[in-house]
């Protein structure tokens, strides 16, 4: 039988381990003395330099009623005692206007004196995280973190973590002090070397801005996973090595972006690594004889980035065909129900439905795969198409789409298959307004992932005023189109829906604004209850949600959920009742046999 240790357990054995062994020497015991306040100093090296307020006033009046229940640890120097542990204890005592406290008189070499002081601030629970950080820094000069995890009782990835907190600028650790920056927040700027923190900082200005400064890391933090290049290359840039081993890579660094996440946090060798990546891929289509497409439409060639690329490919001799100009064919991805279940998660699907659903991805991937293998005898051949801007790639078979040389064949082509300069003017402007609605949609992606992003980095959600109406409704409709399914729209929510299916969505919203009442709110809440439960293992019993579901019923239809459970109880106390009987003659027979 396995015994659990808890962790308050596990952590008063290191607390006690930490203080009674030093560089690998024991303390002895001493008795505990009644020593003069006034002839004790706190010591000028200690670690710690925050002292909680309040917390001290209210150890003060408990001092004053209990006394010191736990003493502190004192050595001597120069006629006085100077405080090796207990320092808040002491100050405590102080404001309550004791004379003396109990102590622990200790001897201790002077660099002992800081590493225990160090370790025991370490094992308390309100310790500032940057002083934390820099005292974990000050243990790493003796000892590997693995070593420091074990004495204070930490995991290997805390210590870590911790480490490259205490690389932050001063500037910043001040955020971080007043409760401004969170932790994880300052291990991310902490990443980077301190003139790009510097720069950070002063591109943010006086004031913190936690969503600049994500978006400062965001744009200079690169995932390898989503590499164009392969992160295990030693040789595509030879002074800087593979980025598996690099210490610039996050993971190298503890998984300061979850559990084996290599993240590179060297913008300038990332850049040259990928542009490198995409040179060898121009060398290696034109050695091969394989056409390089990028994926850009027509409609986007325009684009002063897309403009580089294609510029890019014709200065290295290379034809530039887009995606409108050439037919592709990809090896397909054969389908699993795993895939399909993932694919359809939100809908209300049976077994059946899903394997109806897998047995039609089947049939078009055999029907895929056999076009891709018989490809070549098509008249397709080999290609790779690329990112424009990641240069990620992929092999892929290309045919180049033959187009007519009479015009008026050309100009019968759709016009988003058309290239500007083949446009009549009248045309043109179509598609220059087309083009200019395309990026007004980019653009309020774009636009509203920001806010929203913005939004849950501040204190929104701790907020402590009354919900508004506009909130209510947001929340209403989220709900409703998330939650409620045609059958439920139509049967309990058809009155309230009436005249809203020729509404565009921006009325929609101000029609559920302007008809909105508490009662639909209310409404969309039950509705949901009666939904969000789990049937299966979990029930009301074992089951956080579904306990509170049948709570809350309990209210509405007590009488009939007790009829319920009645017939339920009777079963099983009919069924427990042949257990017990069968067991009884069970206990009968072994007794026999034991005689």
């Amino acid at each position: 039988m396995t015994t659990k240790v808890s962790t308050t357990k596990k952590r008063n054995r290191a607390k006690s381990t930490a203080k009674k062994e030093v560089n690998g020497k024991k303390s002895s015991v001493h008795q505990i003395q009644n020593l003069s306040i006034g002839n004790i100093k706190p010591d000028p090296e200690q670690p710690r330099k925050t002292f909680n307020e309040d917390a001290l006033k209210q150890l003060s009046e408990s001092i004053e009623k209990h006394g010191v229940l736990q003493p502190i640890t004192v050595r001597q120097l120069n006629g006085h005692y100077v405080i090796v542990m207990g320092e808040r204890r002491y100050r405590a005592s102080k404001l309550a206007g004791k004379k003396t406290v109990p102590c622990i008189v200790r001897t201790y070499e002077n660099n002992d004196v800081l590493e225990v002081q160090i370790i025991e601030n370490l094992q308390r629970q309100d310790v500032e995280p940057t002083e934390e950080a820099e005292a974990i820094a000050y243990l790493s000069e003796r000892y590997v973190p693995t070593e420091i995890a074990k004495r204070l009782g930490r995991t290997n990835n805390f210590i870590r973590q911790r480490l490259k907190l205490a690389g932050l600028i001063e500037g910043f650790k001040q955020f971080v002090r007043n409760g401004e920056m969170t932790i994880s927040l300052g291990v991310g700027v902490a990443l980077f070397e301190p003139e790009e923190q510097q720069m950070m900082l002063e591109t943010m200005g006086e004031d913190f801005n936690a969503h600049q400064i994500n978006r400062m890391i965001k744009d200079q933090t690169f995932d390898l996973e989503k590499a164009s290049f392969d992160v295990t290359d030693k040789k595509l840039v030879p002074k800087a090595g593979s980025c598996v081993e690099c210490p610039f890579n996050a993971a190298n660094q503890g998984n300061l972006f979850g559990d084996g996440k290599m993240v590179c946090t060297k913008a300038t060798c990332f850049e040259t690594k990928k542009s490198k990546s995409f040179l060898n891929l121009i060398e290696k289509s034109k050695k091969e004889n394989i056409l390089l497409i990028p994926e850009i439409r027509q409609y986007w060639a325009d684009d002063e980035n897309n403009q580089l690329i294609i510029s890019q490919l014709e200065k290295n001799g290379l034809k530039v065909y887009l995606l409108d100009d050439v037919e592709i064919i990809e090896n397909p991805i054969e389908p699993t129900i795993e895939a399909i279940k993932i694919e359809y998660q939100h809908y209300d699907y049976s077994e059946d439905e899903l394997k109806a659903e897998l047995k039609e991805a089947i049939e078009n991937y055999e029907e895929e795969l056999k076009n891709y293998n018989s490809a070549t005898d098509n008249g397709f051949v080999n290609g790779i198409v690329f990112h424009p801007e990641t240069y990620q790639n992929k092999k892929v078979f290309v045919k180049v789409i033959e187009k007519s040389k009479d015009k008026s064949t050309e100009y019968s082509a759709p016009l988003a298959n058309r290239k500007m300069a083949d446009c009549t003017p009248e045309e043109q402007i179509v598609k220059i307004n087309e083009r200019e609605i395309r990026k007004k949609h980019i653009e309020n992606n774009k636009q509203f992932e920001e806010v929203v992003q913005m939004i849950r980095e501040t204190d929104y959600i701790d907020t402590k005023k009354t919900l508004s109406v506009d909130e209510m409704v947001a929340f209403s409709i989220s709900l409703f189109e998330n939650n409620v399914d045609y059958v439920g729209r139509q049967k309990h929510f058809s009155k309230f829906l009436a005249g809203t299916s020729k509404m565009t969505d921006v009325e929609v919203v101000e029609h559920f604004k302007k008809n909105f009442k508490k009662e639909i709110f209310h409404k969309l809440i039950r509705y949901i209850l009666t939904r969000q439960v789990h049937f299966g293992e979990s029930n009301h019993v074992n089951n956080l949600t579904n306990i509170s579901f049948y709570n809350a019923m309990q209210g509405y239809y007590k009488s009939k959920i007790a009829g319920i459970e009645k017939e339920y109880a009777e079963k099983r106390d009919k069924r427990e009742a042949r257990l017990k009987e069968r067991i009884t003659i069970l206990e009968k027979k072994i007794q026999e046999l034991n005689d």
